[in-house]
């Protein structure tokens, strides 16, 4: 009589993950990313096609810029946190923590409100691009080479060396004004996940890293803006930026 070996138990099935890409920024494609561009894809999509539900939205989303996340209720259900909630589960993680939601609904508020101001009047082309460009890349593309390029680079160091988080999203809006003049896009789902990345420990230093780069490997047209020799993150200029508060639509 042969004896049948007893077999193993099968290893427990666990559903199936999502993979997440990194770089030196943080993850770059976790729940915080993926939510914000859903929220915004769909937004953007009506807006450009009149939909008077998303002209009332970016309205009511430009209001929020300068505003704390926590002080804006009327913003509820218009800056992807039911996304990011969503998109968390099917990565299979567990109960988010205060600390960890905190930090999601800061950078979402600061990144749709921004989006909103930057498209803002504009039907014709989409300022928020998938996969598209980064902080520094959209910077460098504003430059033309000339002497006029260095308050363009000087405000990227600004927001680079920002020590807090309500300076940094002030810096960033005056970015975001130039780049809306000159209807050159971003990407606010990457945006969104570098200022959740920001907050954490070690954070603003590789956040400030991520910008440099993308400021410096960006190559221009042949003819259009030159090689700056030194990165985003010299000492903070000082002086205002510009102040759009106008709430067209």
């Amino acid at each position: 009589m042969t004896e049948t070996a007893p077999r193993s138990p099968a290893p427990a099935e666990h559903p199936e993950r999502k993979p997440e890409r990194t770089t030196g920024a943080g993850t770059e494609h976790g729940p915080v990313r993926q939510a914000v561009a859903q929220r915004i894809r769909t937004l953007q999509h009506d807006y450009r096609n009149d939909v008077s539900h998303a002209v009332q939205a970016l309205a009511r989303l430009r209001r929020g810029i300068g505003r704390q996340a926590t002080e804006t209720p009327d913003l509820w259900g218009l800056v992807g946190m039911e996304q990011f909630y969503a998109t968390r589960t099917v990565h299979g993680r567990g109960r988010v923590d205060e600390a960890e939601a905190l930090r999601a609904e800061r950078a979402a508020h600061v990144a749709v409100t921004l989006w909103a101001l930057h498209q803002q009047s504009n039907r014709a082309k989409r300022m928020h691009v998938e996969d598209g460009a980064s902080l520094g890349t959209a910077v460098r593309r504003l430059m033309s080479g000339t002497d006029s390029d260095e308050p363009i680079r000087k405000r990227l160091v600004r927001a680079g060396t920002a020590t807090t988080f309500d300076v940094l999203a002030q810096r960033l809006r005056e970015l975001v004004v130039l780049l809306r003049a000159a209807e050159i896009p971003l990407d606010y789902g990457l945006l969104a996940e570098q200022l959740d990345r920001w907050q954490r420990p070690g954070g603003p230093a590789l956040v400030r890293q991520a910008w440099g780069r993308s400021f410096h490997a960006h190559q221009p047209a042949a003819g259009h803006g030159a090689q700056q020799d030194d990165a985003p993150g010299g000492p903070v200029e000082t002086g205002a930026g510009p102040n759009d508060t106008k709430d067209e639509t």
